[in-house]
């Protein structure tokens, strides 16, 4: 694979293994194919391994911070723009800008998340999202699949999805979705209470699908069968299910309590307070996992927007329905800004952050066996270059940087493929 080389020396490196202070990583062929610890640029230089390529210029990055690129597992849209769609060229238009807006933000690899809809924009949404996945996007995060959130899920826990669009599991109806988008459906969210839930589970596990329980009201036993059959994700933990009581678990217990299942939380400090993120994130250490769940305003002014066919608003960073203030609608986060939350609010370490906005979140989408979400040899140059407060200063694809507004890594552009 051909691509520029470069190595990239900065006060902190955030691998799955350590946090080096300071390090370096080279980026070759579009991978990484070293990292290790330096004093100075110079050191980083002689410390690359491999074969050393005609041009591969050190970068000092100073006090700033390499970090996996960040993986969000359930994003809608972005920069006035949604995953859903009634024509295939709108779908994918509006992924394009979808992946470049949050390319901006530190993400490097999303999933394209459907809300509840008619059969027939479904399929034709997740065939032209199917067209995109793996694809390179100029100046964005590549989408790495498709999330199914609905239309399986519970009437009394709607969120923001179309009441009119819910329908009960349907596993020809999950084949010819996943047929449609070649293969590329790489989870479903459904609430495990409804008849033909396990049938689905079932044959979601046979395709490879990723199952996740939300928008649910089932109690603390069923959500136990489901696990038991194969449901290994939570949407959104605490959001659109029912409370744990003392005497009445529910399933944000017995999704808390289960080493097998990862749990989603979105970091907004709106949907969960900042108490209960820290709850969430010691009951289930290393099972974290950060989304933005943002809806086409993110990145826009407050005001009236649509999710799906829902009407919303959105007022100091918060998201409702605009029929009903009380019911937050997705969200206009970050994840950029889940991971700075998460470090300066919540009281989570830097590599336990950004584990929950990579690794774990490449882990619960079926992708870590590709090296997605972590910073190792061999793995994607998937990167983000954070300041020290956590803001985003540099976006790298593949070893191909897609944002970078102050020119940090501008010799990089003019460096001849390795």
């Amino acid at each position: 694979m051909s691509g520029p080389a470069y190595v990239l020396r900065a006060g902190t490196v955030v691998t799955p293994d350590a946090v080096l202070s300071p390090g370096w990583v080279a980026v070759e062929g579009g991978r990484v194919s070293g990292i290790g610890e330096a004093a100075t640029a110079a050191d980083a230089g002689r410390a690359r391994t491999g074969h050393e390529p005609v041009f591969r210029p050190v970068i000092d990055l100073g006090r700033r911070i390499v970090a996996p690129g960040y993986f969000d597992v359930h994003v809608h849209g972005g920069d006035g723009a949604q995953v859903n769609g009634d024509r295939a060229e709108d779908v994918s238009a509006a992924l394009e800008r979808i992946a470049r807006f949050h390319a901006r933000h530190g993400t490097t690899s999303l999933l394209a998340t459907t809300v509840s809809d008619s059969p027939r924009n479904l399929l034709t949404t997740v065939a032209a999202a199917g067209e995109l996945v793996g694809r390179t996007i100029a100046g964005g995060a590549t989408v790495r699949g498709i999330h199914l959130e609905g239309p399986w899920i519970a009437r009394a826990k709607l969120g923001a999805h179309d009441p009119s669009s819910l329908r009960p599991p349907d596993v020809g109806e999950l084949r010819t979705l996943a047929e449609s988008a070649a293969g590329s459906v790489r989870m479903v969210t459904l609430a495990p209470e409804l008849p033909g839930s396990h049938e689905l589970i079932a044959a979601a596990r046979e395709l490879g699908i990723a199952v996740a329980i939300g928008h649910t009201d089932a109690d603390f036993e069923t959500t136990r069968v489901a696990i038991d059959a194969g449901a290994r994700h939570a949407t959104h933990l605490f959001n659109a299910m029912a409370p744990p009581h003392h005497r009445r678990p529910g399933a944000v217990t017995a999704l808390l309590l289960d080493d097998r299942v990862t749990v989603e939380v979105i970091a907004d400090l709106e949907h969960v307070h900042p108490a209960v993120l820290q709850l969430a994130a010691r009951c289930a250490p290393k099972r974290l996992v950060a989304v933005s769940d943002a809806i086409p305003a993110a990145g826009l002014e407050p005001g009236s927007y649509q999710i799906g066919r829902m009407d919303v608003s959105v007022e100091a960073g918060r998201v409702t329905l605009a029929s009903d203030p009380s019911t937050l609608a997705g969200s206009v986060l970050s994840m950029a800004e889940a991971v700075r939350n998460l470090v300066f609010v919540v009281g989570l370490t830097l590599e336990e952050a950004v584990r929950a906005a990579s690794s774990v979140a490449a882990r619960s989408a079926g992708c870590e066996a590709s090296g997605l979400g972590s910073l190792r040899v061999a793995a994607p140059a998937d990167l983000v270059v954070l300041e020290p407060d956590l803001t985003v200063a540099v976006t790298i694809v593949a070893g191909e940087v897609v944002f970078d507004p102050h020119g940090r890594l501008a010799v990089v552009a003019a460096a001849p493929p390795g």
